[in-house]
């Protein structure tokens, strides 16, 4: 008898934790985005570059997918074996949900949203002919997101038993590591990989009710993200690829 009692109680939660929704904000491991900077070898020492792309992306639970554009000005400096961009960047795109259950309080099919931000991006580097290894460094990112997505989280934060992260404020930091290079015979050709580890600091709802069972530990790695990046310059022309739970391109123009 306490075997099957065991199993059944088993059972529901099974399918209370399947039947369960989080909602996040929109950005949540999403606002960091690769910060290009002038090279040693570059003649330009201090220069701005401006861009635009498109970023597809699902959430942490890899369910709702969000597809989004992003506008970013930034201007970037190296010096002796250092090197900083600082910038700024909005965004507007739509959250789609795959929530399949219609009747329920929290269920809508997508919201739009947009957040306007800043950046602030900084490496130490060593040199050794055509190429730079920005061995250490740190990236930041703060962005407030506003639009009918942020308003529904803050409505569904009302509801009982509901999983929500309300927080329309996120302000990310991490360490990364990068490599940028030259090509043999043609200088004006750049190509740059990074790599990202950081996490978005404050205090998540979702850690007092869906995360509530979880040790400190198992919280510091789930908040815990990785970011990858591809960078090429082409003359004044620029363009990257990041990658990670999304897959964000950007074209623009350094000048």
């Amino acid at each position: 008898m306490n075997i099957k009692l065991l199993l059944g109680v088993c059972c529901m939660a099974i399918v209370f934790a399947s039947c369960s929704h989080v909602y996040e904000p929109a950005l949540y491991h999403e606002d960091i985005a690769y910060m290009p900077k002038p090279a040693s070898f570059d003649t330009v020492k201090a220069a701005n570059y401006i861009s635009g792309g498109l970023n597809v992306y699902s959430n942490t639970h890899f369910n709702d997918v969000a597809v989004t554009g992003q506008l970013n000005l930034s201007r970037g400096y190296v010096f002796d074996n250092f090197n900083v961009a600082y910038g700024a960047f909005g965004v507007f795109g739509d959250y789609q949900s795959d929530q399949t259950n219609k009747a329920a309080p929290s269920y809508f099919s997508d919201k739009y949203f947009e957040a306007i931000g800043g950046r602030f991006s900084a490496n130490a580097f060593v040199s050794s002919e055509r190429t730079d290894f920005r061995f250490i460094g740190v990236e930041m990112a703060y962005s407030h997101e506003f639009g009918t997505y942020a308003a529904y989280r803050q409505y569904l934060n009302t509801l009982p038993g509901t999983f929500v992260d309300p927080r329309t404020d996120l302000f990310t930091i991490g360490l990364t590591t990068e490599v940028i290079f030259h090509n043999r015979n043609n200088s004006d050709i750049e190509h740059g990989f990074r790599g990202f580890l950081g996490t978005t600091l404050g205090h998540n709802e979702l850690d007092d009710t869906f995360y509530a069972n979880q040790t400190s530990t198992d919280r510091m790695f789930r908040n815990i993200f990785p970011k990858l990046t591809y960078f090429i310059k082409f003359k004044n022309f620029i363009g990257s690829i990041d990658g990670s739970t999304d897959f964000f391109i950007r074209f623009g123009y350094k000048f």
